[in-house]
């Protein structure tokens, strides 16, 4: 950590670790995000790195357009190439902050793929890690959801990096007022309906018991070491028990799956159903215990459903996860390139018309020969296919088309991958 500063040593730091080359910034506007980008702006040159910008305007405030717009101006004025992106899917129900949490994330990625950046910082903070772990405490959360951020984490085909996380809030305002430079301050940052917002406040009551940020923020970094020593635990248990298929399905060997001790089962369950339905979070405690006990105990019948998947018993004591084909995403337009939160479309095909969207039995019956892909048809059905009018343009898993590929991105990485010092943070 850099208690209380040196916010330039630790981005220089991050920098170092990485091959030189394009390198993304996300950009809000307030403190953290401003000083990320102008610390970057002025090492990159001396890192062999070249900067680019983005914000996202998520349309929340009738302000955020104008807020966005400086920002672009400030970027500008620097030389350093900026966009902005903003959000328009706002319908859905559940926690707006969550969702627009989610939808920034993947707005960024795929701003990054198009422009060929791999790397994306982003300006969280030590006071950043305190909060989250005060707010999961709260919630009951166990060692995973008490776990502090990592420095260096894989999504979405993008390295997020976070090379402020052991630099203070206060150090780096400080910082920017020595730059002489104004910040935008988010009116939601005093709005105590926000969980943040009340774990910010109640950090000033546990301050003086010792529990200020710092001492919170060490305290998740060991619940890190941890989680890294049960996912390598998991990994290898993964590795034993399942099979991931080319079409983004898996098989489950449930003896194999047995020898593992009852949390490393759950985490291995919890990483196929991610793989497979493209989720970010796990499924309720309840509901994934109960399902592996099901699994377990062989009491799955035909198959159950659980976070957009479809398990089902198979020959060889063994279970296929699948996507639920009631649960793939609606069609969108090419352009988003990616669908289903979990496959990476790259097309060189024209017009705004054509949409990424499930292959269906409608696709399915156009390809006649998928029998001797040896891939179950519940699985096919999910797969992307690229449609024009009703009129399937291509089906990249069933007929190969030099002008279409599609690969599997899913936000996750899967249980069976080995971690990398990307995702321990090393």
């Amino acid at each position: 950590m850099t208690p209380g500063g040196l916010p330039l040593a630790a981005v220089r730091s991050a920098l170092l670790g990485l091959p030189a080359g394009p390198l993304g910034v996300a950009v809000s506007g307030g403190g953290d995000s401003l000083a990320l980008t102008l610390l970057l702006h002025a090492l990159c040159p001396e890192t062999g790195h070249s900067l680019a910008a983005v914000t996202v305007d998520h349309g929340l405030r009738p302000e955020s357009a104008a807020e966005a717009a400086e920002v672009g101006r400030l970027c500008r004025d620097r030389g350093i190439p900026h966009a902005v992106l903003r959000w328009s899917d706002r319908g859905g129900s559940g926690n707006l902050q969550a969702r627009a949490r989610s939808a920034r994330r993947g707005l960024i990625a795929g701003w990054a793929a198009e422009r060929g950046i791999t790397t994306v910082a982003l300006g969280h903070t030590l006071d950043d890690q305190a909060e989250t772990f005060l707010m999961r405490l709260a919630r009951g959360s166990g060692v995973d959801g008490l776990a502090a951020m990592a420095p260096r984490t894989r999504s979405e085909g993008i390295c997020w990096l976070r090379p402020l996380l052991g630099t203070s809030r206060a150090s780096l305002r400080d910082w920017l007022a020595a730059q002489g430079m104004a910040w935008t301050e988010d009116p939601g940052n005093a709005d105590l309906r926000f969980d943040r917002i009340r774990a910010r406040a109640a950090m000033e009551q546990l301050a003086p018991l010792g529990l200020g940020a710092e001492r919170l923020a060490a305290t998740a970094a060991a619940m890190a070491r941890a989680r890294l020593a049960l996912e390598v635990a998991a990994g290898d248990l993964a590795r034993a028990a399942v099979r991931p298929g080319p079409a983004g399905d898996a098989l489950i060997d449930i003896a194999a799956l047995r020898s593992g001790t009852e949390e490393l089962q759950l985490r291995v369950l919890a990483g196929v159903l991610a793989w497979v339905s493209g989720a970010i979070y796990r499924p309720r405690f309840a509901s994934l215990a109960a399902a592996r006990a099901a699994l377990l105990d062989g009491r799955i019948g035909q198959g159950i459903t659980l976070q957009g998947c479809v398990l089902r018993p198979r020959a060889g004591g063994r279970v296929a996860v699948r996507r639920e084909p009631a649960r793939v995403a609606p069609p969108v337009p090419l352009v988003a390139r990616v669908w289903d939160r979990r496959w990476r479309i790259e097309a060189d095909v024209t017009g705004a018309d054509v949409l990424v969207g499930a292959l269906g039995p409608e696709g399915l019956d156009r390809c006649p020969d998928w029998r001797a892909r040896a891939q179950a048809r519940e699985t096919l059905l999910t797969t992307p296919a690229l449609w024009r009018r009703g009129e399937l343009v291509a089906a990249p898993l069933l007929r190969p088309d030099p002008r279409v590929r599609a690969s599997l991105v899913p936000p996750l990485t899967p249980p069976w991958e080995a971690r990398s010092d990307v995702e321990s943070g090393r």
